[in-house]
């Protein structure tokens, strides 16, 4: 699902108009339509103080609104500068390498809860 869209799901679910959203995190109704229409020009598309202002009046996940802006979330992006080796070779795998690897990391997890 595009960011457009989940926006609008969103805000539907709550049942918030899109002039509510527009008040809400300060930006116009017109916006609001773009953003939701996908119709947003490269300088309009939601900065990430936009998208913490929507995730927060939406009670939607930050990371997972930016990350759908085609936007690092700045934990990731830390992580990500402080072992850019270890992520591009996790890019690189396979569906079946990157199963293994989040059932590795659930397991390792619930151990670690008990």
């Amino acid at each position: 699902m595009q960011f457009g869209e989940t926006i609008r799901q969103l805000r539907l679910e709550l049942g918030l108009t899109q002039q509510e959203i527009a008040e809400q995190t300060s930006v116009s109704v017109s916006y609001i339509s773009k953003v939701e229409n996908e119709k947003l020009h490269f300088g309009d598309y939601p900065s990430e103080k936009f998208i913490h202002r929507l995730a927060d009046v939406l009670k939607a996940d930050e990371d997972h609104l930016l990350l759908l802006a085609d936007k690092v979330p700045a934990a990731m992006r830390m992580r990500i500068r402080q072992r850019p080796e270890l992520f591009r070779r996790i890019a690189m795998m396979d569906n079946q390498a990157l199963d293994a690897l989040e059932l590795a990391m659930r397991s390792s997890k619930k151990q670690a809860n008990r």
